[in-house]
This record gives C-alpha cells, structure tokens and sequence, in this order.
C-alpha cells in the first residue's frame, strides 16, 4: 500500500506564497509522475503541476510563472512552490503519485487566500 502525507496548507493574504510538500511511502515504482491537483466545493478536481521522475514537469495554464514543482526521487517527496497567490487559488490541493499499476492520493490540503 502506498500512503501520501501532505503539509504546508494554510492561510496567506494575496501576492504572498506558500510551499507545498507531500511524502509518499510504500511499495513505489522507481518510474512515476508525482503531482498537485486541486478542487473547490462544487468543482471537479483540476491538475496543477506533475513531475515526472526524470524531471519533466507539466503545468496549469493558470499556475505557470507562479508556481513551481520540484521533486526529491530519493525521498519520494514533491514540492509546491506557490508564489503571488490570488484569491482563486483557493482551493483544497492533493498529492498524487501514479504509474502504470497504481494511482494514489493523499488526503489534501486546504490552501486560503485572502483577499
């Protein structure tokens, strides 16, 4: 089983910044792409930034210039650099990890941003 622990949630006013982490453990694939997604009440879940092992990154339209992912391979974590936030950005944001036999997600975390 594979489990996702993120942190760095919070509460920021507009124009400021977070960091995101999220460490997986478990029986992980040494190939995989790990990622934030978010979702607002009502919402559907959208993607935000993935990175694969090898270090290609896909981002958002709405994110690109401001947030930035990074991964550790040998810690199976990822970050979330999230800078010049806005209120839309409100959201509660989840890790994911996935290959070509698992696909799991961590419990999520609330990101504010106040006007």
């Amino acid at each position: 089983q594979v489990q996702l622990v993120e942190s760095g949630g919070g509460l920021v006013r507009a124009g400021g910044s977070l960091r995101l982490s999220c460490a997986a453990s478990g029986e992980i694939s040494s190939i995989n792409v790990m990622g934030w997604y978010r979702q607002a009440p009502g919402k559907q879940r959208e993607l935000v930034a993935t990175i694969s092992t090898d270090g290609i990154t896909n981002y958002a339209d709405f994110v690109k210039g401001r947030f930035t992912i990074s991964r550790d391979n040998a810690k199976n974590t990822v970050s979330l650099q999230m800078n010049s936030l806005k209120p839309e950005d409100t959201d509660v944001y989840t890790c994911n990890i996935k290959w070509f036999r698992g696909d799991f997600w961590g419990p999520g975390t609330q990101v504010t941003v106040s006007s």
